[in-house]
């Protein structure tokens, strides 16, 4: 039998700092990533421009799909939060080079992040398990 809910990856860490959160999780033929924000060496990335961060947050989205079985073409929605509206035709004309066909649905925000960064992302992708039969 297959497992119901599978945490991808080992614990989510910033700074030396375990956080109450994991990285992803599978539920059925469903991946939920977590909040992704831009990481250089394990440290939040609050400086570069918006292209440089969106940048390593799809690069770090690309590598939590690979380690779930899944690609960026089994993305069905993603949620954005951006610092700044002025940032958006930027974070936009990056997004569009790592989904360039079929993107998946997708809402974006302006808010206050948590973190001195310029964007969050945020995935869920479908890629259905093999059978067990």
């Amino acid at each position: 039998m297959v497992n119901k809910k599978q945490i991808i990856g080992g614990p989510l860490e910033i700074g030396g700092r375990v956080l109450s959160l994991s990285k992803a999780i599978r539920a059925g033929d469903f991946v939920f990533l977590t909040g992704q924000i831009p990481m250089r060496d394990g440290v939040p990335m609050t400086d570069g421009t918006v292209k440089d961060q969106t940048r390593a947050i799809l690069d770090d989205i690309t590598d939590t799909l690979a380690e779930a079985g899944c690609s960026r073409d089994d993305v069905v929605k993603s949620m954005v939060w951006l610092r700044e509206r002025a940032d958006f035709p930027g974070f936009n004309e990056i997004y569009g080079e790592y989904f360039p066909v079929k993107p998946p649905t997708r809402s974006a925000i302006v808010s206050d992040l948590l973190v001195d960064a310029r964007v969050e992302v945020e995935v869920m992708a479908y890629r259905p398990l093999e059978s067990d039969s």
